[in-house]
């Protein structure tokens, strides 16, 4: 799929991830909204990155506030293609706590709901659009997810992570065979420990310690990187229904 002067909608466009794709597209000649919650900061992401860049409030598990973005995308166009970026850390929460009682369900609850309901309704919805749209480059539109090598190396206190992470994974192969009859792409880039604002709140030593785990390259990965994929899957034809994982060859260890 050709990327400029097309449009693009980049979900946690703010920050992270989600702004270097979007910074990525915007060099592309794509127009790119980014999806963020109202809090974040991405009117100043926007502003930032010029005319080409509109920002829109949303919150990933409500369908109004997703639609009325996708609304906003398609004032400059069809919606021809979505990066999903957005979502939330796990919980750090053993299953039993020291004194052997059950973890809350609630926190089971809320990060499933952000990481794999959110994405599933980002989803769904950029489908309806896409399906919509006439051909172009022989396709309708191309999905990018965000999962994580938590989804395949989860680590003790990452049950509700790895379970959110993986449910995406799991998704990706099902949602390109169903929207292959309207010339939908689906594919996922499961990242590794990747120099991110959510990585940020680490104490430089746990992240030394996690870079030094990275086989080769011996570092963090750059969001730049995961832009580069993003780009590349929206733009190779012949890539769905995949999870890529994107990690310096990194297989976690159990804690």
């Amino acid at each position: 799929m050709r990327l400029q002067d097309q449009t693009f909608f980049v979900t946690g466009g703010a920050s992270g991830l989600g702004e270097a794709t979007t910074e990525a597209l915007v060099a592309a000649g794509a127009h790119v909204v980014i999806g963020d919650l109202p809090t974040s900061g991405g009117e100043e992401t926007a502003n930032r990155l010029g005319d080409a860049v509109e920002f829109a409030p949303i919150d990933i598990t409500d369908e109004e506030t997703v639609a009325a973005a996708f609304d906003e995308a398609e004032r400059h166009g069809p919606l021809r293609g979505v990066v999903h970026c957005a979502g939330r850390g796990g919980d750090r929460l053993r299953i039993l706590d020291g004194e052997d009682n059950p973890s809350p369900l609630d926190s089971f609850r809320n990060v499933l709901d952000i990481n794999l309901i959110g994405t599933y309704n980002v989803l769904r919805l950029a489908a309806a659009r896409m399906a919509c749209n006439d051909l172009l480059d022989g396709e309708r539109g191309a999905i990018v997810l965000t999962a994580s090598v938590a989804a395949f190396d989860g680590q003790i206190g990452q049950t509700s992570y790895t379970a959110s992470k993986a449910g995406v994974h799991g998704l990706t192969l099902v949602a390109a065979r169903d929207l292959a009859s309207s010339a939908i792409r689906v594919n996922t880039i499961a990242p590794g420990v990747f120099d991110t604002p959510m990585l940020a709140r680490l104490r430089s030593d746990i992240r030394e310690g996690l870079a030094a785990e990275v086989p080769f390259p011996k570092r963090l990965g750059n969001p730049e990187e995961y832009a580069q994929m993003a780009l590349q899957l929206l733009q190779n034809p012949y890539v769905n229904g995949e999870t890529i994982r994107l990690d310096g060859s990194i297989r976690m260890a159990a804690r």
